[in-house]
């Protein structure tokens, strides 16, 4: 990386200089020169480069050179010094006739000094890579990467690790960049001379720098050092409070890494981007600030925090056990156990009778080349599972992370049953290889509306990674998008299926079973809150009807907005029969929809195995015909379907198996850096 700094010299005097090994000092010759001066030569040790501009015509490089105004001396040092006297230039002023009139001499030192990162996110630090001062996007792109240190290395006493302003262990240093700090020159530098790292005060609350005490000495013999604890091994050098501090200039060939760390994602108000600088100051007179004669910058990217869809590989499964939910939980258990993936059940001494697992927190995870692990979302909700994020899933390895609203700005829209992700898409040409996040919000002409609350949804919008896309989801009583869609695995077309509910393919199931003779098969039947009612009561129920042809245009709404924004095709969606009815809901006297039995498309998908609510649909020789249908729709994209019975203690609450579970699922291959934006 190439630096340019203005010299000013004296004649008649000596000035010692230092030169960083890579830039070039500029002297306008002119400035010194006595008055009648006329022409000018240079005369350097072997180990000092220059140039002359404009290039002087003259017969012979020894003889003097006509001095103008423009005249300007570029000097360079191409490698560094290892003594402090060993390399001089003089530049010589002559009158009309070539006689002397005086000498300004030049002392001149050189160090190379690079502030170093892993520019080309390999893994491995560069050693002054060209790039690392810029950040760029794509597989091309170049520029480090942060993490947030969201996680907590303390077991017990919980406190994430950005909150501290010290390292107490040493495995918290994989969670941080390292920088490295190469110098290489004599044992010191010039007196008054030395290294300042500083970032901005606009960068003062999102970054931390600590450093190791203990160099890394390219002629020193391996395992020479002292450690002693991780506090006192790696002193904070940047912070909040801390703008600017030097740092030690150790002469010789050395090393000396940096750790750092970001302390805040993205937001509305930051947009990911951290630089650092490293400067050289030199000192003018005691009492007098130094001034800087050399920068160099690095610039990070803060890692985003990425949702993981229904696509990935499930690693966890989680739910709540409550008094009342055995036969959902005997469900789950067995069909996770089937699956092959770890139950972590959340025991009610826990959960206070807070069922509602996937509405408290959403996963997902952030990466970089040297680290990656989960991080946890924690819900503005705030409901009695409220303190299960921070209490029992941070941890060593394990971010976490939540976005606080006012109280009065959070409703049921802020649960993240209401917020998904899509698999992998390609949109009119533009690739989303991370998928697109998903939220419901209030119907874009509605004056008057329940919305996710902002601070949520600027969070989500400033990772970039994911561009979010709003559907209508203020018609439900709860107001979730994952009451009326979600994705499942398949093996051709996009690798995937959006499963829409559909009140139309309900009441074509109905008349269905009506014209082959079974319009009194009952729904309901066997459930001990006597609502069975008949295939024949329903499809003569016109205000049953009418209100579904309501759901179903607002539905259409949402499938319009997943096609354009999804790149979807007719045959990439599949319609589920689900029928809703409208009720007031418990804050309001507006008619919103709640399903009218078990709402099929609110399902946990792992892997090839489906868990579905239970629709205890109308049966038609021994067999429900909802699940029959349900599992003819599944069998040709190889999906097995498993109904569990969440009726009494999720449904009868206006929820379903999604509503009342959570996966926490493996990250995507590709990564993120990689984007083309």
């Amino acid at each position: 990386m190439s630096h340019s700094r203005t010299l000013r010299v004296d004649c008649g005097k000596a000035t010692g200089v230092l030169c960083v090994v890579g830039s070039v000092l500029d002297v306008n010759v002119s400035r010194a020169a006595p008055a009648s001066s006329r022409f000018f030569s240079v005369k350097c040790t072997p180990t000092v480069q220059y140039s002359i501009s404009p290039q002087p015509q003259q017969p012979s490089h020894l003889a003097p050179i006509p001095l103008n105004g423009h005249s300007l001396l570029l000097i360079t040092m191409s490698r560094a010094s290892e003594h402090q006297n060993e390399s001089k230039l003089a530049v010589q002023y002559y009158g009309e006739k070539k006689e002397l009139l005086g000498r300004a001499l030049l002392h001149l030192i050189a160090v190379e000094i690079s502030l170093d990162v892993d520019a080309d996110r390999d893994g491995v630090v560069d050693k002054n890579n060209p790039n690392k001062g810029v950040w760029k996007w794509g597989p091309d792109g170049h520029g480090a990467i942060l993490l947030v240190n969201c996680d907590s290395e303390r077991r017990f006493w919980k406190k994430q690790d950005s909150e501290q302003d010290y390292i107490s262990k040493v495995s918290d240093l994989k969670d941080m960049s390292v920088m490295v700090l190469r110098t290489k020159g004599p044992a010191t530098l010039p007196e008054g001379y030395k290294l300042t790292m500083h970032i901005s005060q606009g960068h003062a609350d999102r970054v931390r720098v600590f450093r190791s005490k203990s160099p890394v000495d390219k002629n020193a013999t391996p395992g020479n050092f002292v450690f002693t604890s991780p506090m006192t091994n790696y002193p904070l050098v940047l912070s909040s409070k801390v703008l600017s501090q030097e740092v030690p200039y150790l002469g010789g060939e050395t090393e000396m890494n940096f750790y750092v760390e970001a302390l805040r994602f993205p937001d509305k108000d930051f947009d990911g981007l951290i630089s650092i600088n490293l400067s050289v100051l030199e000192p003018i007179c005691k009492g007098i600030p130094e001034t800087p004669i050399f920068t160099d910058k690095v610039e990070f990217r803060v890692a985003p925090w990425i949702m993981t869809p229904n696509t990935l590989n499930p690693l966890e499964v989680l739910v709540c056990s409550t008094s009342d939910n055995y036969k959902f939980l005997k469900g789950m258990r067995s069909l996770v156990a089937e699956s092959g993936y770890k139950l972590k059940i959340c025991h009610e001494y826990v959960n206070r009778g807070d069922r509602w697992m996937q509405d408290e927190l959403e996963f997902g995870y952030i990466d970089s080349p040297h680290q990656r692990f989960p991080v946890v979302l924690d819900s503005p909700r705030d409901g009695k599972l409220q303190d299960f994020p921070y209490d029992e899933l941070l941890g060593p390895d394990f971010g976490y992370v939540t976005r606080v609203a006012e109280r009065e700005d959070v409703s049921s829209l802020d649960s993240f049953g209401n917020l998904e992700v899509s698999p992998p898409v390609t949109v009119n040409g533009r690739n989303y290889p991370l998928g697109r996040i998903i939220i419901g919000v209030a119907f874009p002409t509605a004056t008057k509306g329940r919305n996710m609350t902002k601070v949520v949804q600027d969070f989500l919008w400033a990772q970039k990674v994911q561009e979010p896309i709003a559907l209508f989801s203020d018609w439900l009583v709860v107001g979730h998008v994952d009451e009326f869609m979600t994705f499942v695995p398949a093996p051709d077309r996009k690798r995937f299926r959006l499963l829409l509910a559909s009140p139309d393919a309900g009441y074509k199931l109905f008349r269905g079973l009506r014209n082959s003779g079974h319009g009194q098969a009952k729904l309901f039947e066997g459930l001990d809150d006597g609502e069975a009612t008949t295939v024949d009561d329903i499809l003569g129920d016109g205000g049953l009807k009418t209100q579904n042809n309501y759901v179903q245009s607002c539905i259409d709404w949402n499938r319009d907005v997943l096609k354009r924004e999804l790149g979807l095709d007719e045959e990439d969606i599949i319609d589920l029969p689900i029928l809703f009815k409208l009720v007031k809901g418990e804050k309001s006297e507006e008619l919103r929809a709640v399903a009218y039995y078990p709402d099929l498309v609110n399902m946990i998908v792992l892997g090839k195995n489906l868990g579905i609510p239970k629709p205890f649909g109308p049966k038609v020789n021994g067999r429900c015909a909802l699940e029959a249908e349900m599992c003819s729709l599944m069998e040709g994209l190889d999906l097995r379907c498993t109904f569990i019975d969440n009726y009494a203690s999720y449904h009868k609450l206006l929820g379903e198996v999604h509503c009342g579970s959570n996966v926490r699922r493996e990250p995507f291959d590709f990564k993120w850096w990689n984007l083309e934006m």
